[in-house]
């Protein structure tokens, strides 16, 4: 038994250390406005972590948010696709951005980035 509970400290100890609380960001807007505000906090928050390498992004766009921009004659494309493909090419990050679709009506795109110093 005393085995088994230093197992489970030295466990939470590693997964404690240099795992930093995530930064989060949401945009709502015009959709290309959104984009480049997107990317302009994605390379203040690269500045501010400092190693691309230890950066996981998860983007979600909200789909009822998405569906009104539509209606109101925004284009997405190209400008999604560009987006993607410079965040994926400019930065070094280790995986692209994950992107989530949400059904929830919330703001149009939240960023979220988890890091580990």
């Amino acid at each position: 038994m005393t085995e088994r509970v230093a197992r489970k400290s030295t466990s939470r100890q590693a997964l404690g250390r240099g795992v930093e609380a995530p930064l989060l960001w949401t945009f709502d807007g015009p959709f290309i406005t959104c984009l480049y505000d997107l990317e302009d906090a994605l390379r203040r928050a690269i500045v501010q972590v400092g190693d691309v390498s230890r950066i996981a992004i998860l983007l979600e766009l909200s789909l009822p948010r998405m569906h009104a921009r539509i209606q109101s004659g925004e284009s997405i494309q190209p400008g999604w696709g560009r987006f993607l493909s410079r965040v994926d090419t400019r930065y070094g990050l280790p995986a692209p951005p994950r992107v989530r679709y949400v059904k929830t009506d919330g703001p149009l795109v939240t960023m979220l980035i988890a890091y580990r110093s």
